[in-house]
């Protein structure tokens, strides 16, 4: 979680340049006081010029929710249409995968059993047939192409703009809070297997299974891609959908909510579970200013129950809970939370984009400026 080498956004109207400048809120503070620094010595230093409140620019912080309003062709509904656009090349990249697989399925002597069992099953995570577990997932990472090159086409440039304030994926950043997300819920699973075994349950790790270490390759290359897919779709898009219509950060954490829940064929217990999630990732989504803090909480939870579901120790394929596996699991999100936040506070992680106005009011329209080319620094 270093800081990272904060790009720009750029403005131009009417030939008038304005900044865009990610910056925290400790930034943002110390900002304003040198302001009034510099009016009251360039006073001093020419008494004959009065230095007024008009020779400010004003400034505009810009949360993550509300950034559609930085993109160059903003339009009330352009986010609508990127959504509709989105689905409809989504629904192309899945023809354009599924297609060849099925004509092979038909040719392939034994892959037509295996097609029904796709097709039947509701165990996806299986030792003997870890296929299934890429036929579960890889859809879900292929919402990532489609969704990017969905808001840049109807939206134009920015695209970096769903990842962060900064337009881009602070990777160090996302590294920082990878580690703590570690720490976290390594604890909360020592705590809740200590638990289980203190309640005489059998508490066996099995590493017999010659199908586990392929599992827990596909797990590690795979899991951490489907994850960010979620987030791009449910925290991205969705916060900054909502965000483009309402100001208040409230209705951008919760209003997706329900659509992340229905997305999980969980029981009342776990569907609680999975909505106490969305609503810690988003908010901690708002809170940092971008999606890394919440990518890294859904790859740690999503791998280390799957690399547990390996050894037997969980079971992966569960869709039931219970009130103590929802306070449990509320309480490792809501530590983990707490303390990225504050984390990224010290780190000085930028929260808003900070707009600065023109000094003259004119018409004009939006240039965005290289970071969001990616050629800004990298964290």
């Amino acid at each position: 979680m270093v800081t990272p080498a904060m790009g720009m956004l750029t403005i131009v109207r009417n030939g008038v340049d304005s900044r865009i400048r990610p910056r925290s809120d400790a930034t943002h503070r110390r900002t304003r006081k040198d302001r009034g620094m510099s009016l009251h010595e360039d006073a001093a230093a020419a008494p004959g010029i009065a230095a007024t409140r008009d020779d400010v620019p004003e400034v505009e912080r810009i949360a993550y929710h509300r950034l559609a309003h930085l993109r160059p062709r903003y339009r009330w509904w352009r986010m609508l249409l990127t959504g509709l656009v989105g689905i409809a090349l989504y629904v192309a990249i899945l023809l354009i995968v599924i297609v060849p697989l099925v004509i092979v399925s038909m040719v392939v002597p034994g892959w037509a059993v295996e097609s029904q069992v796709l097709l039947t099953t509701t165990q996806f995570f299986d030792l003997d047939r870890p296929w299934l577990l890429v036929a579960l997932v890889l859809p879900l990472i292929l919402m990532i192409p489609a969704l990017l090159l969905a808001s840049r086409i109807v939206e134009g440039r920015g695209v970096g703009l769903l990842s962060s304030v900064t337009g881009r994926l602070r990777r160090g950043w996302l590294g920082k809070s990878l580690m703590l997300a570690v720490a976290v819920f390594v604890v909360y699973f020592a705590v809740v297997l200590g638990w289980s075994a203190l309640s005489g349950d059998a508490v066996v790790a099995d590493f017999s299974h010659p199908g586990l270490w392929t599992m827990v390759l596909l797990v590690l290359l795979l899991i951490p891609f489907q994850a960010a897919a979620e987030e791009y779709v449910f925290r991205g898009y969705l916060m900054q959908l909502v965000g483009s219509w309402l100001r208040h950060p409230a209705f951008a954490i919760l209003l997706p909510v329900p659509i992340f829940v229905l997305g999980h064929g969980y029981d009342v217990w776990g569907a609680a579970s999975v909505g106490m999630f969305a609503i810690v990732a988003a908010w901690l989504t708002w809170r940092t200013g971008g999606l890394e803090a919440a990518i890294s909480l859904h790859i740690v939870n999503n791998v280390l129950i799957f690399l547990l579901g390996s050894v037997a120790l969980v079971d992966a394929n569960a869709s039931s809970g219970t009130a103590v596996d929802l306070v449990a699991s509320a309480l490792a999100m809501v530590v983990y939370a707490l303390l990225a936040d504050r984390w990224a506070a010290r780190l000085g992680i930028a929260r808003t984009a900070q707009v600065t106005a023109p000094t003259a009011a004119a018409d004009g329209t939006h240039h965005l400026g290289p970071v969001l080319h990616g050629s800004a620094a990298r964290a």
